[in-house]
């Protein structure tokens, strides 16, 4: 009997040490508990993770990642949608009804954007997940995209199309769509990067809609998607990729003007922040995150719950003589799962966590609350006296 417990625990060894020395951890023996957590998602996860968006125009792919962070809000745009009345609605009288709903303006500005919003609930955890990653490395998920943008470059696979202008500049690739008023979602499958250069962690495939083909091509575009920007109530995203900063363009700006020149008559673009109170009690994934934002989470708990928001107490006189002041340290950023380097399919089941991550499991709950907060809103009031639409696949 010694002799067997000492030959598993010998080879228990060889298979940590063989994969710490690949830089991803062995699977988990057994059906042992995961991983210890790190720090960062590292180059391939962030490749993996971004690869079903990173070839989108410029102003949806902005508004995916700033609308992932509200996952909660997500489910419920996409609930709204399935009601037929909904999803009937166009033009002024689609921005009249998503203007009366309490959603971030990146989650209204999907709605037009049925396919993309119904894939976001359908992969929920990779929705959370990427919104997860963007609040917490911002820079590294950018230049992520731009990896991924300049292979295809390379490839000859993303160009210049009649749907889509591609540019280059300082090495940083834009995409914007051909005629400003027109957004088209480009569809295309993995083999568009060429050869996947992380085999332990290949680039999500959520397929193609039914409605779409593209033969023996590795791109394609569905119907075009018009957008009347200058009277968009909620603005546009726009990117500053040299410096990693996500902008958001005022109403009545125009994709495609010069974001340079001044205009008096509109309030200028401003970087993107997320907004705590549209998270809706979702747990952030590390802790450096929650601290960011800590100060607004239990206030937007509170009211996510329709509790009314209560006013600060009143603070006691203070002394005129001004106190020194004192050195903020940033809270420790907290560790991450680290993704298990196990087999898993190309692509993540419906509904379902992506293998290669360690998810939180909040689907259901996000999905919970969602029914819950809908439910609540929706339903009438008492007397007095008295007590999923499936993603494309």
């Amino acid at each position: 009997m010694k002799p067997t417990i000492i030959g598993v625990a010998a080879a228990l060894l060889v298979a940590i040490t063989v994969g710490d020395s690949i830089g991803q951890p062995a699977p988990p023996p057994g059906g042992a508990p995961p991983p210890a957590w790190s720090a960062h998602w590292t180059t391939a996860q962030l490749e993996q993770l971004v690869a079903p968006v990173a070839l989108y125009p410029d102003s949806l792919l902005g508004s995916i990642l700033a609308a992932s962070t509200y996952p909660l809000e997500v489910v419920e745009a996409a609930r709204w949608l399935d009601d037929p009345s909904h999803a009937a609605l166009t033009g002024d009288a689609l921005a009249g009804a998503l203007e009366a709903q309490p959603w971030d303006p990146s989650v209204k500005s999907l709605v037009p954007f049925a396919a993309v919003l119904r894939q976001m609930d359908t992969y929920l955890e990779w929705t959370e997940q990427l919104g997860d990653a963007f609040l917490a490395q911002q820079a590294d998920v950018m230049d992520a995209v731009q990896r991924l943008r300049q292979r295809a470059v390379a490839l000859g696979t993303l160009k210049s199309t009649p749907q889509q202008t591609v540019t280059t500049d300082q090495n940083e690739i834009t995409i914007e769509p051909t005629n400003p008023d027109v957004v088209y979602v480009p569809y295309y499958v993995p083999a568009i990067y060429g050869v996947w250069p992380w085999p332990g962690y290949p680039p999500y495939d959520f397929g193609l809609p039914p409605d779409v083909f593209i033969g023996d091509a590795l791109i394609g575009f569905g119907i075009g998607i018009g957008i009347f920007w200058p009277t968009w109530p909620w603005g546009w995203y726009g990117w500053n990729w040299v410096g990693h900063g996500l902008v958001v363009y005022p109403p009545h700006w125009r994709p495609g003007f010069p974001p340079g020149l001044p205009n008096p008559r509109l309030p200028p673009p401003q970087p993107w922040q997320h907004d705590p109170q549209h998270r809706g009690g979702v747990p952030y994934r590390d802790a450096a995150t929650a601290a960011r934002y800590q100060g607004s989470q239990a206030a937007a708990r509170r009211e996510f719950r329709g509790f009314p928001s209560s006013p600060a107490p009143a603070r006691p006189p203070q002394p005129a003589t001004p106190a020194a002041p004192r050195e903020s340290t940033p809270a420790p950023a907290a560790p991450m799962p680290v993704q298990p380097s196990y087999e898993r399919p190309a692509a993540p089941e419906p509904r379902a966590a992506p293998r290669a991550f360690e998810s939180f499991g909040h689907g259901p709950q996000v999905r919970g609350e969602a029914a819950r907060g809908s439910s609540s809103r929706s339903a009438p009031a008492a007397p007095a006296g008295g007590g999923g639409h499936p993603g494309h696949r």
